[in-house]
């Protein structure tokens, strides 16, 4: 009755895993699930939202400033215009004519506008969109490292299958020989210790299935968790296509953003040229106060304004300025020698990996002779056990030498699409 349960039990599980929807899966779409749900993907648009922020703050430099002012002012001395008009024999003129206060009050609205700016706010746009691109290749630049990651993860996948896929046949052929052995025992053919061997033998793969089965659950796992897509064991994955060409621009993210960063230093140039531009500007001023504006004859609270017009032009800056620009001028220095130095390291990583394709594909030119050879010998021992000649763990081991032989082929063929893959991700391509 247990037995039964189990039977059925299987066959249920069996069905159920049929049943679920299989997706197919590149290692392109791991890439690009792996970045989406990185929380650096975020700081793009985070970015992006505080350049136009900045942006819309240096444009406002052309709209016209106000400040609000209050001052009271008590001078020890004032001109007193009485006394002077006293030697006048006119009856009542020095009094009619009064002192200046010693006090005076203002509140003021000051307004600026300005009209010409030597070109400063243009240029401080142009070094915050420089900013922005930098930022954005800079997390692109740490996003594009989470491929050695999905790499190491898709690519173990793929050898743990075929492993599985090869112990599989292995296993079936183990129990047609037990099947056939069983029936010769019962001829009187076949000896009890013999389909004993098989049957272990039989355990011992089942002992590696499960093991490799618990191996792929667990990269599986590790690979959903950096996709943030579930992947089951029923989905597949999908190796990448061959790539043949080995030739490429290096087109590294990081070069580009070291192109950028001196791009951003050159657009700091210029913003800080501007600083010995003219400046022009106009002004205005609402007050109310007493005196009113400069009517000292009048001690009484009144409204008045000012308007004017202006030049600014820092003619001697004791050459702060040229410094700035010869310190810039350092750092682009700076990061010429690091491009030349990444390039460097990057074109010797090229060539190792280039080395290691063409190894492998060698041992797979190999491997196709090694399995041919290993198939006529299994045949030959096949023929040997039956004639008595050899035992049946001589006829295992060349079976299983024929086995390890075609997994070491197919384990060949998915570590050369590995090189391809890390060769293209060592150069800045796409993988198709």
């Amino acid at each position: 009755m247990i037995k039964r349960t189990s039977i059925v039990a299987c066959l249920l599980l069996g069905l159920t895993l049929q049943a679920l929807p299989q997706k197919i899966i590149t290692l392109g779409q791991c890439y690009e699930m792996a970045e989406g749900k990185s929380a650096l993907s975020a700081e793009k648009g985070l970015h992006s939202t505080i350049s136009a922020m900045k942006d819309r703050n240096l444009s406002r430099n052309w709209l016209p400033s106000l400040d609000a002012g209050a001052t009271v002012l008590y001078n020890s001395e004032m001109i007193d215009l009485g006394d002077k008009f006293a030697a006048i024999p006119i009856p009542g003129l020095s009094d009619l004519i009064k002192p200046m206060p010693h006090e005076q009050y203002k509140v003021t609205l000051d307004i600026t506008q300005t009209i010409y700016d030597g070109g400063a706010v243009k240029a401080a746009r142009e070094v915050e969109n420089k900013s922005l691109e930098v930022n954005i290749k800079e997390t692109e630049t740490d996003l594009y490292k989470i491929r050695t990651q999905v790499n190491n993860c898709f690519f173990p996948v793929l050898m743990l299958e075929k492993q599985a896929e090869s112990l599989t046949l292995y296993r079936e052929l183990i129990e047609k020989r037990i099947s056939a052995m069983e029936s010769a025992l019962r001829n009187g053919v076949a000896l009890a210790s013999d389909i004993d061997i098989m049957k272990a033998e039989k355990l011992k793969i089942v002992q590696q299935l499960k093991e490799v089965e618990i191996k792929r659950s667990a990269m599986l796992k590790v690979l959903s968790d950096l996709t943030g897509t579930e992947i089951g064991p029923q989905d597949k994955l999908s190796p990448p296509l061959p790539v043949n060409d080995q030739d490429y621009d290096l087109a590294r993210p990081e070069l580009r953003y070291l192109d950028l960063r001196k791009e951003q230093i050159s657009a700091g140039m210029k913003l800080a040229s501007t600083r010995r531009m003219p400046k022009a500007y106009g002004f205005a001023t609402l007050g109310y106060g007493n005196p009113p504006g400069n009517n000292f004859l009048k001690d009484e609270f009144a409204p008045y304004y000012i308007l004017g017009a202006g030049i600014k032009w820092n003619i001697w800056d004791w050459n702060r300025v040229k410094t700035e620009k010869n310190i810039m001028a350092l750092e682009q220095n700076i990061l010429d020698k690091r491009k030349t130095d990444l390039e460097e390291n990057l074109r010797r990583l090229l060539e190792a990996k280039k080395a290691e394709i063409v190894s492998l594909e060698y041992l797979l030119e190999s491997d196709r002779e090694i399995i041919e050879l290993r198939k006529r010998i299994s045949a030959s021992a096949q023929s040997k056990y039956e004639n008595g000649t050899i035992t049946v763990t001589e006829l295992l081991n060349e079976l299983n030498s024929e086995r390890q032989a075609g997994v070491s082929h197919e384990l060949h063929k998915i570590s050369l699409a590995q090189a391809k893959t890390e060769y293209l991700n060592i150069s800045g391509q796409e993988v198709k």
